[in-house]
């Protein structure tokens, strides 16, 4: 199987946001012919003030990023793990921060609400409350893609190591996480974190992160990008530099089943995990 990862650098203007991406994912298809690609958190818009942020949120099923990622899986049959968008809640003054993923039919096949919120103040100050304007889901979530098992995670789920455990117990192959990774904490923890991931899980990891700068109300914030798929040894098998484009990697069950037979963890466990 062959994993694609799209970094892009949205802004607050959906509909261009939208256009670059499926540029960008059209690009993919043509040049390396992914069974699977993957966008980054929030490919379809990105800054803006809080109430902005509630505006531009949509329903789901429905709404242009939604209708987007699902027409371009039909249309090319290719699986597509949408990032995640903002979905609209009913009666609610917070979103859902979702991945929905596609089958190569275009069929919605799962779903995942962030479960992790981001409530921290940056080394350099900036202070994130995520969870003002997010509302975090519950479940644990993994589908199968022609008999591997993708699990999902979000950005900030990175560093919560049960939610891997449970992943992994629930019988995950790779494990896709969307991010918009600060870049104060990225460049000290991004690939370090995604290493020990897909070491302690024995699955390949998929970080796809989007990249550069926006503006959230007055202030201009920094993502890290630097996309990239670790193999279930931990090894780095495809990476992005700075910039919007896009890499491919090859998921290989062989690699899978080496590093379960040569150290294998999940039967030697004795502690109760998620």
């Amino acid at each position: 199987m062959k994993i694609s990862l799209i970094q892009t650098n949205p802004q607050t203007d959906k509909a261009e946001n939208l256009l670059t991406t499926r540029a960008m994912m059209e690009d993919a298809v043509k040049m390396d012919s992914p069974d699977l690609i993957v966008l980054p958190e929030y490919f379809e818009y990105y800054g803006g003030t809080p109430a902005e942020k509630l505006a531009a949120a949509e329903p789901a099923p429905g709404g242009s990023a939604y209708e987007m990622a699902q027409s371009f899986a039909k249309t090319h049959r290719v699986f597509v793990h949408a990032g995640t968008l903002m979905e609209k809640i009913a009666d609610e003054n917070r979103i859902y921060n979702t991945t929905v993923v596609f089958n190569r039919e275009g069929k919605e096949v799962a779903r995942y609400r962030k479960i992790h919120m981001f409530d921290i103040i940056a080394p350099d100050g900036t202070a994130y409350k995520e969870s003002a304007t997010v509302k975090p889901g519950e479940e644990v979530v993994v589908y199968d893609l022609e008999g591997l098992k993708i699990g999902c995670a979000i950005c900030y789920d990175i560093r919560f190591t049960e939610l891997f455990l449970a992943l992994e117990k629930a019988g995950a192959d790779v494990i896709v996480l969307p991010a918009a990774f600060t870049l104060q904490t990225g460049k000290d923890h991004w690939e370090v974190l995604a290493r020990a991931r897909a070491i302690e899980t024995q699955t390949y990891f998929a970080a796809c992160g989007q990249w550069g700068s926006t503006l959230t109300g007055n202030e201009k914030r920094h993502t890290y990008g630097h996309s990239l798929v670790c193999d279930p040894w931990g090894h780095v098998v495809a990476r992005a530099s700075d910039g919007v484009g896009f890499i491919t990697a090859r998921i290989d069950m062989d690699q899978i089943k080496r590093a379960r037979t040569l150290i294998p963890m999940m039967s030697h466990r004795r502690l109760a995990c998620a």
